[in-house]
């Protein structure tokens, strides 16, 4: 004989809300959590409160770093159909396909590139900075998103520092312990647009997190004001 439910609900009924009520009650919660506004521009609160969002981690609120103009850098570049590159095929799996390629850009991931495996053994570097140091040249006006490897946005900031790439927008937040904080703040003292997370928080999902609410925006009606 089926036992009857707790109250005759279940635990869907119970904790479950509709699709389109998840987002904006995850935004309600934050907002009340913190207790306090979010710094920044509205744009820069977005990207702030969709980071925490993906990571149920407050303390974001307070580490996360968004360099000027950085938004409507990242939209711009994808409405004009920019590649957009990534480290790890994970941070490549979560991007948002339909509006990707609604707008015509194409994506490429490091790990991914041919010749990667055989670079990395030969100069002892990983394979995800030996694939972005492959994609050189199709660095120039990209959306470069990060998610995994400290050594891929190092390898990014010395073809940067060295004249061979000029992305639209770097998505900086390798996650880690060994060279991720050192990282991302040579990323923010690099003449270049980016999102980061200070310290050693950071992974695929945030990127991802990112880039997708960047997709969204360049689809719809732009950075918020």
């Amino acid at each position: 004989m089926a036992k009857s439910l707790p109250n005759d609900r279940s635990l869907l009924d119970r904790y479950g809300l509709p699709p389109e009520a998840i987002g904006r009650e995850s935004r309600a919660r934050i907002d009340r959590a913190l207790g306090r506004p979010l710094p920044g521009s509205a744009a820069e609160q977005a990207l702030a409160r969709r980071l925490i969002y993906a990571s149920g981690d407050l303390e974001l609120a307070d580490l996360v770093r968004v360099s000027p103009s950085a938004p409507e850098a990242g939209v711009r570049a994808l409405r004009a159909g920019a590649a957009i590159v990534c480290d790890v095929q994970m941070v490549a799996a979560g991007l948002n396909r339909p509006l990707r390629h609604r707008l015509g850009c194409p994506l490429l991931c490091a790990t991914c590139q041919a010749g990667a495996v055989e670079r990395a053994r030969a100069e002892g570097i990983t394979r995800t900075a030996a694939g972005l140091l492959l994609l050189a040249e199709r660095l120039d006006g990209a959306v470069v998103a990060i998610g995994n490897a400290p050594t891929a946005l190092l390898a990014l900031l010395d073809l940067v520092d060295a004249g061979r790439a000029a992305p639209a927008l770097v998505v900086g937040m390798p996650v880690g312990f060994v060279a991720a904080s050192e990282a991302k703040q040579l990323l923010q003292e690099r003449a270049v647009p980016f999102v980061t997370v200070v310290g050693t928080r950071g992974g695929s999902p945030l990127a991802v997190a990112t880039v997708n609410l960047l997709l969204t925006w360049a689809a719809g009606d732009g950075v918020p004001r």
